[in-house]
């Protein structure tokens, strides 16, 4: 489809259909970039060490931060190309996306060679224990290999998706996830790699997708990459931060949040870190379909304030709430009533893994519903520059709601005040974007 086509499908197209039809792509995309490192959780905890399925928790935080970068980069250059796109600048838009990708490879660069250098005071800072570092050392070793195209990757997926082009996209996310299932039990299990043949499963599947990214934004006819337009940078930085922000803050604090909750959970054992991580990543996969579907409202979203057309922005979020609540119910229904087998797969029979995952994601999965409410919030308030309450939404699910819980529950309840604290962040969180709503989207 030629842009000006897709420009007036943004426009014109019935907002369910529209909506749908972007967002099927972002949500098997969405799908697709969690799974990655699920994957590695089932396969290693076929291991006989709760110790290395901890492992992969542990360096869960790092991932965290990778994504932050990406999606800072991706969500501020990719807001901020819809609008551009929207107000016919091309040339804006083009200098937007070359700024947001080469920025996010050289940032993930800077990452992957201080990790190197610090490796194992990064290990423990992220929350090893000594009979986890053994396992964590190899396999964040060879994942932060990975970090400047890991981090480029979303740069490219968000700005296409924000141009109207989420089926190549998926495409390139997808191709890398099927790889992944394909090399980790290879090089985990036949070549006897073991975690660290989970980590280069994931490093060259994620190379994989960024080589087909990269030659989507050619065959999908995108705004063109030129590193000739980085000197616009210090100008264009303020639109990308504007746009990136939330994102980073909701990423970097989920990242922050990880660490934290590896160390509430370290006087419980291994067992207890392995637990945590497996319903961590069921959650983060459970909301990363919502994302997913908020992803294709955010084109729609931006181009339509670009134009000008609020009310055409407030039927698409209205449209997207809906979707996402009922998706969420239905979702928060099963994994109650299957706690014990969901965890069971990852370990299985695991005296000590098992009931302490099955509990907290039982907690979990209550307050579940609510998380679709605030992610479309925070999407809404982020593509239409309400940068101070999106940033402040994003931090609250992840850091201002959920890090308190995390540090004064466990000493009072035990375990238990460690599997209570996420529910208690997702109905804090819930209240406080009701509040916003009320407040803002008049405005709009």
């Amino acid at each position: 489809m030629n842009p000006e086509k897709k420009q007036e499908m943004l426009r014109s197209a019935p907002i369910p259909g529209l909506v749908t039809r972007l967002a099927v792509p972002t949500v098997i995309s969405m799908l697709v970039t969690t799974f990655y490192n699920l994957a590695d959780s089932f396969f290693v905890g076929q291991l006989e060490s709760n110790s290395a399925q901890a492992a992969v928790g542990v360096v869960f935080p790092l991932m965290a931060i990778i994504q932050a970068l990406g999606f800072f980069f991706g969500h501020g250059s990719g807001n901020a190309i819809s609008r551009h796109l929207g107000a016919g600048d091309m040339h804006s838009a083009g200098s937007l996306a070359s700024c947001g990708f080469f920025s996010a490879l050289g940032a993930g660069l800077l990452v992957m060679l201080l990790g190197q250098l610090f490796l194992e005071p990064l290990a423990l800072l992220l929350g090893s224990t000594e009979t986890i570092l053994p396992y964590a050392k190899p396999y964040l070793r060879i994942i932060l290999l990975g970090a400047p195209y890991m981090t480029a990757s979303l740069v490219l997926n968000n700005q296409m998706r924000f141009q109207g082009n989420a089926l190549f996209s998926m495409i390139g996310i997808t191709s890398g996830a099927v790889l992944n299932l394909v090399l980790d039990p290879l090089l985990i299990f036949h070549f006897e790699m073991g975690i660290s043949g989970a980590a280069w499963a994931t490093i060259l599947s994620q190379l994989c997708s960024f080589l087909l990214l990269l030659g989507g934004i050619k065959w999908a006819k995108c705004v063109p990459l030129d590193i000739r337009k980085l000197r616009y940078l210090p100008q264009l930085m303020g639109e990308i931060f504007k746009g990136g922000l939330p994102s980073l803050v909701r990423q970097g604090l989920s990242s922050l949040s990880i660490v934290v909750l590896n160390w509430a959970a370290r006087p419980f054992g291994d067992g207890a870190i392995a637990a945590m991580s497996v319903v961590l990543r069921l959650n983060n996969f459970a909301n990363s379909a919502v994302i997913g579907f908020g992803q294709g409202f955010q084109p729609v979203c931006g181009f339509n304030y670009g134009v000008g057309n609020k009310a055409r922005v407030r039927e698409a979020f209205w449209f997207s709430v809906k979707v996402a609540s009922i998706c969420l119910v239905f979702t928060a229904a099963a994994g109650f009533v299957f706690s014990e087998e969901l965890i069971g797969l990852f370990r299985e029979g695991d005296p000590e893994v098992v009931p302490i995952g099955a509990l907290a994601l039982r907690l979990q999965c209550l307050a579940l519903p609510l998380s679709g409410w605030v992610i479309m919030n925070n999407m809404l308030f982020q593509t239409c520059k309400i940068t101070v309450p999106a940033s402040i939404l994003a931090a609250a699910r992840q850091g201002i709601f959920f890090l308190p819980p995390l540090l004064i529950l466990p000493p009072l309840l035990g375990m238990l005040g460690v599997q209570l604290s996420l529910p208690i962040s997702e109905l804090c969180s819930f209240l406080l974007a009701l509040y916003y709503n009320r407040k803002l989207l008049n405005k709009l």
